[in-house]
C-alpha cells in the first residue's frame, strides 16, 4: 500500500537529525518513507502506514498546540511507539506533560521507563532492576517528590548500603556523615536537579528529606513515607528481609539496583536477587526489569553494556566447555574411573606355571 501526506509547516523537525527518527518508523514499522518536494511518500502493509500517518497526524498537532521537543524527547517516545502498538505520539506526550516533579517535567524515553511509573502509581512497593543509566533511581527521586510536593506523603527517605567497592571508609576523612555523603552523592544529584537548592537543603535540614545508609533503617516503622532503596544489590539478605519490612501506613518503597555490578564479598549472597526469588509472587509488588535498550546516557553506554553481556556469556560457554573437558579427558572420552592414577591398583605380573 502507497500512501502520499501532504508537507505541513515545520514538519522537517520531526525527521531527526540525519533523518534518524523517519528511520526509527522504517525500521519499526517495516515501511518506506521517501520525501518528496511537496509530500511524504509511505509504503508498506496497510496497517503499518496507517501508523505512521498517525504519527505524522499527531506531530502536526502537537506542534499546533505550542508543544516543542527537546534533548532527544521525540526520539524517544518514538522507540516507545515501536515498542507498544497501543500507544500514540500524542498520548505520550500529553501523559508527559502531565508529570512535573518539582521544576522538572520527566518524560519516560523507554517503555520500561513508562511502566516504572505506572507501576510506583499503582503499587505501594516497586523493585526496578536493570543496568546503569537506566534511570532507575533518577525516576524513584522524581516521583518521590512529586508526591511530597503533592502533600501524599510527609517525607522522603533515601537509603544505600555503604559497602565499600574497593575503599575504605575508615580511611576517609571527616565525620561518620562526611563519610558516607559520597556513598549517597547519586540521590543528592537527583534532588539538586528537580527542587531549588534552598529548598533541598532546607527539607534536609527539617529532616522532610532524609538521607542514610541502610544501618539506620533497623528498628523503625515508616509511616506517611516515600522510601527509596537505591544500590540495593549490594545488600545482604538479612538487610534486604530488614527494610522490606520497614514500610508502615500510606508509604511507598521503591527499591533500585544492577545485579551486574554486586560488591558483596563472594560468600555473600546479594539480598536483591534473593528478594526476586522470594518475592515475586507477593501480591501488592511489582518487579520491572530494565535493559541495556533503555539506558538514557550516551549511546556509547548501551553499547559498553552489551559488550560486557557478551564477555560474560563468552567467558560462561568457555568455562562450562572446560568443565566438560576435563570430566571427559583430553580424547573426549570419559575418563575410565574417578580414582587418580597414583591410587589406582596395579595387576600383579602372571608367574611362570609349575610343570
Amino acid at each position: 500500500m502507497k500512501k502520499s501526506i501532504e508537507i505541513s509547516d515545520n514538519i522537517e523537525t520531526l525527521f531527526g537529525t540525519r533523518d534518524e527518527n523517519l528511520h526509527v518508523l522504517e525500521e519499526g514499522l517495516n515501511i518506506n518513507i521517501d520525501l518528496r518536494s511537496d509530500s511524504i511518500e509511505l509504503e508498506g502493509a496497510p496497517r503499518d502506514v496507517a501508523r505512521a500517518e498517525q504519527v505524522f497526524a499527531d506531530y502536526d498537532h502537537l506542534q499546533r498546540s505550542g508543544r516543542t521537543f527537546n534533548n532527544g524527547d521525540l526520539n524517544s517516545m518514538l522507540r516507545v511507539l515501536m515498542a507498544d502498538p497501543k500507544a500514540t505520539l500524542r498520548g505520550l506526550a500529553e501523559a508527559g506533560r502531565q508529570r512535573s516533579f518539582g521544576r522538572r517535567t520527566v518524560q519516560p524515553k523507554s517503555l520500561n521507563q513508562r511502566r516504572y511509573l505506572e507501576a510506583i502509581e499503582q503499587h505501594d512497593m516497586v523493585f526496578g532492576i536493570g543496568p546503569a543509566g537506566t534511570g532507575k533511581t533518577y525516576l524513584a527521586v522524581a516521583m518521590a517528590i512529586s508526591a511530597l510536593l503533592a502533600k501524599r506523603v510527609n517525607r522522603i527517605i533515601l537509603a544505600r548500603p555503604a559497602v565499600e567497592a574497593g575503599e575504605r571508609l575508615g580511611f576517609l576523612p571527616g565525620t561518620l556523615q562526611d563519610k558516607i555523603d559520597p556513598y549517597l552523592r547519586p540521590l543528592y544529584d537527583a534532588l539538586y536537579d528537580m527542587l531549588d537548592p534552598e529548598k533541598v537543603d532546607r527539607y534536609l535540614e527539617k529532616n522532610v528529606i532524609e538521607i542514610a545508609p541502610i544501618a539506620f533503617m533497623r528498628g523503625r516503622t515508616l509511616n506517611d513515607s516515600f522510601v527509596i532503596l537505591d544500590e540495593a544489590q549490594n545488600t545482604t539478605s538479612e538487610q534486604m528481609k530488614m527494610f522490606v519490612t520497614r514500610l508502615g501506613f500510606n508509604s511507598k518503597a521503591v527499591i533500585t539496583g544492577d545485579i551486574t555490578q554486586i560488591d558483596l564479598p563472594s560468600a555473600r549472597r546479594s539480598g536483591l536477587l534473593e528478594a526476586g526469588d522470594v518475592l515475586k509472587h507477593v501480591e501488592g509488588l511489582s518487579f520491572v526489569y530494565f535493559d541495556e535498550s533503555d539506558v538514557v546516557r550516551h549511546h556509547l553506554v548501551q553499547r559498553i553494556i552489551r559488550a560486557y553481556d557478551e564477555h560474560k556469556a563468552r567467558m560462561a560457554e568457555q568455562q562450562q566447555m572446560s568443565l566438560l573437558e576435563a570430566k571427559n579427558g583430553p580424547n573426549g572420552k570419559a575418563s575410565d574411573t574417578g580414582v587418580p592414577r597414583e591410587n589406582r591398583a596395579v595387576p600383579s605380573p602372571e608367574l611362570p606355571s609349575e610343570e
